[in-house]
């Protein structure tokens, strides 16, 4: 295969000459263009050879025109789940979407009504809380803490607390952005119980699903049951496993009838139609011809984890191995830096773009969420960067 550890697909690749926004929005985020991107959340890994070849293949066709998604498509990805998730899910319960937020707005509005109330976990990726105010509900914030040993968890007794006669959603986050956790079923049982029992629509977002490491299981909250998957909308796509993000392709499955009938009518008032043919394509040949090079890929990213979790172990900056994603969650605050001190530490003494913490929620302050998603050199140069900048700073 070539290449360290026979890896020459996760070679480094400059994107630093495209439109890459991770590249392109330096300077306005971090003040300076020579900033080592690490925050936003793709890989900078090549997309897999099966699509870019099904596109290459398809593009030799004269005509780009309008297409629908095909039911092969489709049925690419309900083989990949029940394959490689346990998830059976059927056709009619599928449709598309160009983005997991674009699904989670429009869910918010085809299942509450102006002034309803949203249950959302405090940290997590942003646009949770944009969609639930932009859409003029009511936000709960649920916090999630930390256990001894650093580990979040939810707390099903003062969630209990937080429901009202006003509450109709909970918008889940399966693998969990930006702390890396993947819920145990255990878990998952608890929550959804309390949901039916409160007759509270789960809206879960498992876009991370497939980037799971080997001494966990990622397990769809639908998959539980009859009754839960009735009560759920699950947001997925192949952009975060297969590094395609680019692609604007994802998919919304909804079991209940009533529930999928609400939302199509809302997804006709958008009128986002049904995407662009070479993202079809692209999206068909990843789940169909995909499975390798994922396998290649989360052997990678394990290796980069464990990279990263032994870069910090004797320095003030604590970090958890994230059990899903690429995505490592770094406790900071013993370093007793304000949020912008933190932020400009990592930009002007190491010379890295990371995300703030505080943008995911008030919890998430004092962390910083750093994507390990890159080849072996360019991760090692960041990591020497930081720590090197840490040492500094303990002088």
């Amino acid at each position: 295969m070539g290449g360290k550890n026979g890896m020459d697909e996760f070679r480094f690749i400059d994107r630093s000459t495209t439109n890459a926004e991770k590249y392109t929005l330096r300077e306005k985020l971090f003040g300076v263009n020579e900033v080592q991107p690490l925050w936003v959340a793709d890989m900078d890994f090549a997309t897999p050879k099966c699509v870019l070849d099904a596109v290459s293949e398809r593009l030799k066709h004269p005509i780009i025109g309008y297409e629908i998604l095909p039911s092969s498509a489709y049925e690419a990805q309900i083989e990949w789940f029940k394959e490689h998730h346990d998830f059976v899910m059927e056709r009619e319960w599928l449709s598309y979407s160009p983005s997991v937020v674009a699904s989670l707005g429009c869910a918010i509005r085809a299942l509450s009504e102006v002034d309803d109330e949203v249950i959302v976990m405090d940290p997590v990726y942003p646009p949770f809380y944009s969609m639930v105010r932009d859409n003029h509900r009511r936000l709960i914030l649920h916090p999630l803490h930390q256990d001894d040993e650093g580990v979040y968890r939810f707390d099903i007794e003062k969630l209990r607390s937080q429901i009202t006669s006003k509450t109709k959603l909970l918008v889940l986050c399966s693998p969990h952005n930006p702390i890396g956790r993947v819920w145990s079923r255990e878990e998952l049982v608890e929550l959804s119980g309390l949901c039916l029992e409160y007759g509270i629509v789960i809206i879960s977002d498992e876009i991370h699903c497939d980037l799971v490491y080997p001494e966990h299981k990622h397990i769809p909250i639908a998959s539980l049951s009859s009754d839960v998957c009735n009560a759920t909308v699950t947001l997925m796509g192949s952009g975060k496993t297969f590094n395609m993000a680019g692609f604007s392709i994802s998919t919304v499955c909804i079991a209940d009838e009533t529930m999928r009938k609400r939302y199509a009518e809302e997804q006709h008032r958008l009128h986002w139609g049904d995407g662009a043919l070479l993202s079809h394509v692209a999206f068909e040949a990843a789940y169909r011809h995909g499975g390798e090079w994922h396998q290649k890929l989360l052997y990678r990213l394990d290796e980069n984890r464990q990279k990263v979790v032994r870069a910090f172990e004797n320095t003030e900056i604590r970090v958890n191995a994230p059990q899903a994603t690429y995505l490592a969650w770094l406790d900071c605050r013993a370093l007793g830096m304000g949020n912008r001190a933190l932020r400009e530490f990592f930009v002007q003494q190491a010379g890295v773009g990371l995300s703030a913490g505080i943008s995911f929620g008030r919890e998430g302050s004092g962390f910083m969420r750093l994507n390990f998603a890159l080849s072996f050199e360019m991760l090692e140069r960041a990591l020497e960067k930081i720590t090197h900048a840490l040492e500094n700073l303990e002088r």
